[in-house]
């Protein structure tokens, strides 16, 4: 993460202030709420290019670190290079540590095949069956499906950054078109597709996570979510090597009130990893569950408003907002901390994590002047971030 090391400045910086093209709007200081007591933490909001973020600033062993705020993140990082430098230029400090000069990014999200979730949300369509592959490591299995069925629109799930590297690669060699990779959870990215669209769902060799049950990805909520978006005679394809994995996920799926399974063991497949061949030729059974959807569902209708329309009385919240988690069947809410933006009366930062229990969202409400909004951007639109928003709103306006 860019960030700089500094012993002193000879200026306080002043909001609002310009630098090097680096607007430095407001400063908020943590409110350390859980103690009711302040503590020296900053964040401190700049735009740059048309971008607004956060840049943290706090005392380290009788120094300052200015870093990149993990939760308001932009890229390309170059920007939040030139807000830290810019910074640092503007209050004149005395650097004793710098990587400003030298960071570099892994993945470029600007790669044609590859995309991020906001894509799915608010871009996506296509007139072709989807089919999707959860999970697809090496890649073999995807690039296979994708070559033998140009009129299919694969969407490849992975959160491990080296293989969706290596199949990016793949897909440019192949000269493969019809293949789109996104970073995300896959037990909540089902909920971005329209019902009836899919052909196919593949989940090959998952983590078994037998010592923490709670993270596989077969569940009740994902197994409808894959009946819902399946279209008849579509099917949701479990491939593992674990018999625990499969004793469970047969038994899950045997108690659905609808939909029917196939199952088989030792089944050849046209393409297979290096891992299951070395298994197969250790006599280790590769066990298969297939489930069938048998009937469409009705469109998803996600009818959602993240504004808040209320006045908030962010100076009351400091004394009688709690500290601990609301935690409700199907969300949760946290309030992190808070931070008071000194120049502006009943104005603040809200920082708060919420939505699902799987993929929590981490977010900062901006109150000036008692009128509320999530910063940066709203929260995607799961049924979870819907539900935890509107009890947010119950919790800062009661």
């Amino acid at each position: 993460m860019p960030h700089v090391v500094f012993d002193k400045s000879n200026r306080d910086l002043t909001t609002p202030s310009s630098c090097d093209g680096v607007d430095f709007n407001f400063i908020a200081k943590s409110y350390n709420f859980t103690q009711k007591k302040r503590k020296s933490e900053y964040k401190i909001a700049v735009k740059k290019d048309e971008k607004e973020f956060f840049l943290t600033l706090k005392p380290k062993d009788e120094k300052y670190l200015l870093k990149a705020d993990k939760i308001t993140r932009v890229t390309p990082v170059d920007i939040v290079k030139d807000a830290i430098n810019s910074y640092a230029k503007h209050v004149e400090a005395n650097i004793v540590f710098t990587n400003t000069q030298s960071f570099n990014q892994k993945i470029k999200p600007d790669q044609k095949y590859l995309k991020n979730i906001d894509f799915f949300v608010n871009d996506f369509k296509t007139d072709k069956e989807i089919q999707i592959e959860i999970g697809f490591g090496s890649g073999r299995h995807l690039l296979h499906q994708a070559k033998n069925n140009p009129n299919v629109q694969f969407i490849g799930l992975e959160i491990h950054t080296p293989s969706i590297e290596q199949l990016l690669k793949q897909v440019n060699i192949q000269n493969i078109e019809n293949i789109l990779v996104v970073n995300y959870d896959a037990r909540l990215f089902m909920e971005f597709i329209q019902s009836n669209k899919v052909g196919k769902i593949f989940v090959h060799f998952p983590v078994p996570w037998d010592k923490k049950p709670h993270r596989r990805i077969y569940s009740n909520a994902f197994v409808n979510e894959a009946l819902r978006v399946l279209k008849i005679g579509g099917t949701l394809e479990l491939r593992t090597d674990s018999r625990k994995y499969f004793d469970f996920c047969t038994n899950l799926l045997t108690n659905l009130p609808k939909g029917k399974i196939s199952i088989d063991i030792n089944r050849d497949l046209a393409i297979s990893s290096k891992y299951e061949d070395r298994w197969k030729k250790q006599g280790k059974a590769i066990y298969d569950v297939l489930l069938y959807a048998e009937q469409e569902d009705k469109d998803i209708d996600l009818n959602y408003d993240f504004t808040f329309n209320e006045k908030i009385e962010f100076d009351e919240i400091i004394k009688t907002i709690s500290t601990k988690a609301v935690v409700d069947e199907d969300f949760f809410i946290h309030i992190e901390d808070i931070f008071t933006i000194e120049e502006m009366p009943n104005s603040g930062l809200i920082q708060v994590t919420f939505g699902s229990f799987d993929r929590p969202v981490n977010k900062y409400i901006l109150v000036e002047s008692r009128d509320a909004k999530y910063f940066q951007d709203s929260p995607l639109p799961t049924s979870a971030n819907i539900k935890a928003h509107n009890k947010l709103k119950e919790m800062l306006t009661k």
